[in-house]
């Protein structure tokens, strides 16, 4: 009973900073962060723990195929070049700037074990800069490139972290060696990954939102356990298989399904991000405790790889941004279509949304306990705290600040995605007119009206927002009262509660489609 009290007390407290964070219009994993470090040194806190095979397929594989199954495969490859240069070349260089340093201060500590560490805080989460991105309207153009590199940097940092471990545990690296093995890893996820998605794409189309839900988290997760078990990048393979789903089952997903799936979706990832900072906030205690004499030096180095992420990041995306920079001056600028072209001010704004999160968290979580031999897995205490240090420090330090430098940058563009919206409007309500077309009874006339108007309003008007369709306003003050009156009807004993919730349901339905 003891354990189940903790639960929802621990669920409460997420969704009590989650509400705060919301108010005081900063991302939420910061708070949780906070929150998590406070729980470190609660007295009489629950010693719990989890197997650390299971850390990755726990947290990682559904926060994955929820951030792959929104993915434009379009923006990506417009924006494959800073993309490709966060996901691979900022992560191998945050990943030697921080073995190189850590191997410097503790000399003791295997090369392998040091390059460890470099992968697990290599990669940074999109939670955090999403959430303040969403609040401050980001150009497009670099919302894009931000969550390319969320999707995909966690597979190289993470293939990074499964040599490097290997290694460890059999006591030697060679790349000659692990080369071979790194090129059939990457591609078997890849083919792997569109397969698995071709094949098991049907079991996720039932007409039942409870069911499909269900197929959903045991696919997600038994697709990522098939994969690690045969040799594969589990992360690739998951990736891979949620864009190809997503991109198969758009047009036969019906709303009445769509609804409740996304919002469960949607409380999963609160909920694994929440019990993610939970975990390893409890295992910071014990080893706060564990340490002793050499606890200070331990956060001194934390502290000191934190810097290092930091800068790292910084100097290739600044580097990167002067490149791209000189080489626009040179030759132009000629995008496959509009978007903002890239400054010193973007490449700030790039360098500090390195936020830490959960992948990082699960990975530390992940390093075994053991070599192969039984011994103890070298500087693994370590390696959890700088894990979490690094991620509480970029949560709060940039996290925290990532809204205001946004706002003083001054960074906009012309919002291409309403401009799109607008287009795509125009283009649905014509199909729908075309579908119509000869049926002259009263519901086809009202429609032909109503689509009639959508088209007109969408083409005169070049300022309305992407999440407010014409009309939408008013449809939303009319709903509102017809609620009211609905409340009125069901409180005077004129209809009976089987029919309130039939028309609530209909006016449910109509404030979605509102908006």
């Amino acid at each position: 009973m003891e354990t189940f009290e903790w639960i929802i007390a621990l669920l409460f407290g997420a969704a009590l900073l989650a509400m705060l964070a919301r108010r005081l219009g900063a991302p939420y994993p910061s708070f949780l962060a906070i929150g998590g470090a406070c729980l470190a040194f609660v007295p009489h806190s629950p010693e719990w723990t989890l197997d650390p095979h299971l850390a990755l397929t726990l947290f990682v594989a559904p926060i994955l195929v929820d951030a792959a199954y929104d993915a434009s495969l379009r923006d990506l490859r417009d924006n494959w070049a800073p993309v490709a240069g966060l996901v691979v070349a900022a992560v191998v260089a945050t990943t030697a700037a921080v073995a190189v340093l850590v191997h410097w201060l503790v000399p003791d500590m295997p090369w392998a074990v040091a390059i460890a560490l470099g992968a697990i805080v290599a990669p940074p989460d999109a939670a955090a800069a999403s959430a303040v991105v969403r609040q401050v309207g980001l150009p497009h153009r670099i919302v894009k490139i931000l969550e390319g590199e969320s999707l995909l940097n966690d597979a190289s940092a993470l293939l990074i972290y499964r040599l490097a471990i290997l290694a460890a545990m059999d006591g030697e690296f060679s790349v000659a060696s692990f080369a071979p093995v790194l090129v059939l890893t990457v591609v078997g996820s890849v083919v792997a990954g569109y397969a698995v998605a071709r094949l098991t794409g049907p079991l996720t189309r039932v007409g039942d939102a409870p069911i499909a839900i269900i197929l959903q988290f045991s696919l997600t997760f038994g697709v990522w356990i098939a994969a690690e078990a045969a040799g594969l990048s589990g992360i690739l393979t998951i990736v891979v298989y949620a864009m190809t789903v997503a991109r198969m089952s758009g047009q036969r997903f019906p709303a009445r399904m769509r609804v409740p799936v996304f919002a469960v979706w949607e409380t999963a990832v609160f909920v694994l991000n929440a019990f993610a900072f939970v975990l390893v906030g409890l295992q910071i205690g014990p080893i706060w405790e564990r340490l002793g004499d050499l606890r200070f030096s331990y956060a001194a180095i934390a502290l000191a790889v934190l810097v290092a992420v930091i800068l790292a990041r910084f100097a290739w995306v600044m580097a990167f941004n002067k490149v791209i920079r000189m080489r626009i001056d040179r030759y132009g600028f000629n995008p496959p279509r509009p978007m903002m072209r890239p400054t010193v001010a973007s490449g700030v704004v790039i360098s500090w949304a390195g936020m830490r999160g959960i992948v990082t968290l699960a990975a530390a979580f992940a390093v075994p306990e053991t070599l192969s031999d039984g011994s103890p897995f070298p500087y693994r205490d370590l390696i959890l705290l700088t894990a979490f240090t690094v991620t509480l420090g970029t949560l709060t330090l940039q996290g925290l600040t990532l809204k205001a430098l946004i706002i003083r940058s001054g960074l906009s563009d012309d919002d291409p995605v309403a401009r799109e919206v607008r287009l795509a409007r125009v283009e649905i309500h014509r199909a729908a007119l075309a579908a119509i077309e000869g049926d002259d009874s009263l519901p086809a006339r009202l429609l032909r009206k109503e689509y009639q108007g959508a088209i007109e309003l969408n083409q005169a008007n070049g300022d309305s927002s992407p999440d407010d369709r014409p009309g939408d306003g008013l449809r939303r003050k009319a709903i509102a009262a017809a609620r009211d009156r609905m409340v009125e009807l069901r409180r005077d004993s004129v209809i009976g509660d089987d029919a309130f919730h039939v028309v609530e349901a209909e006016l449910d339905w109509a404030e979605l489609g509102a908006g």
